[in-house]
């Protein structure tokens, strides 16, 4: 029970592993698309990042998108830099595994991104997802630029479907995007490169409507 609890509470700062100022490896092209995964991206594209459990799944939800650029996995909103992924997996560094969605605003609004978010995973869970369990398969909502009020109103319209639907209240974090730490090059579109590995990603059944 106290290796349970400890991977579910969020460490402080104190607690958190020390990381490293070197940044990880996660190599340069999107091995589905061929894009660039890291910055510069082209001035018209707009920057979305999701928590949403295991992010392998995630990812490959959001890449399969018409409007999608470029996808990434990686760590964010906790206190460890340039953290590993068995690090992560300590539940000591307070980071979230987190999807970044480099979209053409154009083809698919930051909405239906939204819309893709709420119903792919359950919100309701607090520091787990399904049978993944730590506080790093939180679920999380990362904006940049003016995305922090459509965030909030889109988790006050569902939450009042998942109410209707008799589920319970959202746990989901939202806030300001804090620095995004790329995972390593093996967990880049993991999917695509292990079309058969793991993938924990299940919704509740309702749709995110209007």
């Amino acid at each position: 029970m106290s290796f349970l609890f400890k991977k579910t509470a969020m460490p402080s700062a104190e607690q958190a592993l020390p990381g490293r100022q070197q940044a990880i490896d996660s190599g340069e092209v999107h091995a589905v698309n061929g894009h660039p995964i890291h910055p510069p991206f082209p001035a018209h594209l707009q920057q979305a990042v999701f928590g949403m459990g295991c992010f392998w799944g995630a990812e490959r939800k959001f890449w399969q998108q018409t409007g999608v650029f470029s996808t990434a996995v990686g760590y964010a909103g906790g206190f460890t830099p340039n953290p590993t992924y068995q690090e992560i997996c300590t539940g000591l560094t307070g980071h979230a595994e987190v999807v970044l969605v480099v979209f053409d605003p154009a083809a698919i609004t930051y909405r239906n991104l939204l819309a893709i978010f709420w119903e792919s995973h359950n919100p309701t869970q607090g520091m787990r997802q399904g049978n993944d369990v730590g506080t790093q398969y939180r679920s999380v909502i990362y904006c940049h630029g003016d995305q922090y009020q459509a965030a909030v109103a889109s988790q006050q319209q569902y939450q009042a479907q998942l109410v209707a639907a008799g589920f319970n209240e959202i746990t989901t974090e939202i806030r300001d995007a804090p620095i995004f730490y790329y995972a390593e090059e093996d967990h880049q579109q993991y999917l695509a490169k292990n079309p058969s590995g793991y993938c924990g990603l299940g919704g509740l059944g309702v749709c995110f409507s209007g």
